[in-house]
């Protein structure tokens, strides 16, 4: 590691209307390092590193590259510097294909562009680093975790000098978030400086060289390697204890609630997203699905939410077979859904938190009158979620799209759990949120479990589904290729089969991936 900075920022300040987002804030990133930035949603970590990345401009302070002191007027001039930032919003034009959104903006290519040539260096780069992509499909016909892996291939195909990733191992394997930890050491060891904006402490352990702490906009600790803890992170992090590990609760396991039996569906690219698919959630139990983003996640999500049409098999809802109903009819049977994506579909980003809560309650009797609703029975519902359920926001009326993560995050749950559901679907429920904002998301869950709900839970972090799930079962392929009992399996053996291999025991013969621990 160089004896100076690459990159300094002095004193970073940074006020929105009513918040101050960074409060003279000084960091150091050092050509071969792996820096990790710490912090609650809201403790001004991407305001920071959009300083950084030109997307800001900063209200005091100075951005000193390489000794000298730059003025980043847009994100053009930051990555001149050879800065690149792959952001938790993505920054993809959804209408143009994955090379396209790759090469897009990229002096120097010319009007002789070898567009097979470009994808095939996408297809190699993304091979060498864990992240295959199809450089041919549309934005819009990708998962959330897949666009986040052409923001990350798109950095690296532009070679910059300092790469800035927001939690960049959300859509990977333990195996492959290896891979690419090993590859960022080598971009480290080779000059780079890397932030690693992340919520997952074991990746701090693993990975970083050192680590900087923000909390309500300024800098609570710097720590090297040798000198934190998990405890003392969270603790820097919130100012309060966290429960780190959940003690499981020894509850009930009632008849099947959800039961799919063969069911298959296509993609949005026509071709066979699902392939009989057979699976049991319970009464009182969590069902976690593994898998890489991309094998059938949001098609199975989507089928059992009514959003996306049954090819074959049955989808049973206590016994009724509620394939072919709508979305509303399934809401109204008591399912509950929270998609990935809690900006772009789970809310309406323009409107405000009343509106957003009652958004699948509004034709109720208690809501809406002969033509109007009853403005004050809404606004008391309003009031009563966002006090229970401790959304921060400024106003009821305030736009969403305003909030944090973890508020947004909230907002949607309060908005299905309040409707009793029988049957909770939620995608990733704790994807871009700090520590304390991930521990309530959890707590709410356990607590809809031991209501007698039953929970399908569908997450790429590993960690969240063995702490939270009394099962769990991988996808891969549009296949259900594994279910166990929790205490039946192990990290690294899950982590093969989210890949497709599946694991051998002792004795040397494959195990049968397909076989069903029931609870």
């Amino acid at each position: 590691m160089s004896s100076r900075p690459l990159i300094q920022l002095r004193g970073i300040t940074k006020r929105f209307p009513g918040v101050l987002a960074n409060d003279r804030v000084d960091l150091d990133l050092y050509a071969g390092e792996i820096h990790a930035l710490l912090g609650e949603n809201g403790s001004g970590k991407s305001t920071l590193m959009s300083v950084l990345a030109g997307l800001y401009r900063p209200d005091a302070g100075q951005i000193i590259v390489d000794g000298q002191e730059r003025k980043f007027r847009s994100p053009r001039d930051a990555i001149a510097c050879g800065i690149g930032m792959v952001h938790q919003h993505f920054k993809l034009v959804e209408t143009f294909t994955v090379a396209e959104n790759i090469i897009l903006g990229q002096k120097g290519r010319g009007p002789w562009l070898s567009p097979a040539r470009v994808e095939q260096e996408i297809k190699e780069l993304a091979v060498r680093y864990g992240l295959e992509i199809d450089p041919r499909a549309r934005i819009w016909q990708l998962s959330v975790g897949e666009k986040q892996r052409v923001e990350i291939v798109r950095m690296l195909y532009r070679g910059m000098q300092v790469l800035i990733l927001d939690e960049p191992t959300a859509v990977l394997t333990p195996q492959e978030a290896g891979e690419l930890f090993a590859n960022l050491q080598k971009m480290a060891a080779a000059g780079c400086a890397v932030v690693l904006i992340t919520h997952k402490l074991s990746e701090v352990q693993q990975v970083a060289d050192r680590i900087t702490v923000l909390r309500g906009g300024k800098v609570s600790g710097v720590l090297t390697r040798e000198q934190f803890s998990p405890r003392d992170l969270a603790w820097m992090m919130v100012g309060r204890d966290v429960v780190l590990h959940y003690d499981r609760e020894p509850g009930t396991i009632g008849p099947p609630v959800l039961e799919l039996q063969g069911v298959s569906a296509l993609n949005d690219m026509g071709r066979p997203g699902l392939q009989q698919v057979s699976l049991t959630v319970h009464r009182g139990e969590i069902l976690g699905l593994a898998g890489v983003s991309g094998n059938g996640q949001r098609e199975l999500a989507e089928v059992v939410a009514g959003l996306r049409p049954v090819q074959a098999g049955r989808v049973l809802l206590e016994g009724r077979d509620i394939a072919g109903l709508s979305p509303r009819q399934i809401s109204n049977l008591g399912v509950s859904y929270v998609p990935e994506d809690r900006l772009g579909m789970g809310l309406v980003p323009d409107l405000g938190a009343v509106d957003n809560l009652i958004l699948k309650q509004y034709h109720r009797p208690e809501f809406t009158g002969r033509f109007l609703l009853k403005k004050s029975a809404v606004l008391q519902q309003a009031a009563a979620l966002v006090e229970k359920y401790q959304v921060k926001l400024a106003s009821l009326h305030q736009p969403v799209k305003m909030l944090s993560g973890g508020n947004l995050q909230r907002l949607l749950l309060a908005r299905e759990i309040s409707a009793g559901p029988r049957l909770m679907v939620v995608m990733y429920p704790a994807r871009g949120l700090d520590i304390g904002a991930t521990e309530v998301v959890h707590r709410l869950l356990l607590q809809l479990k031991q209501q007698g709900a039953a929970i399908l839970l569908i997450s790429e972090d590993l960690d969240e589904i063995f702490k939270l799930a009394d099962r769990v079962g991988v996808l891969y392929s549009g296949q259900i290729v594994g279910q166990f009992a929790v205490e039946h399996t192990d990290l690294e053996e899950i982590g093969l089969l989210m890949m497709g291999s599946r694991p051998e025991p002792p004795g040397g013969e494959p195990a049968d991936a397909s076989a069903v621990c029931t609870a």
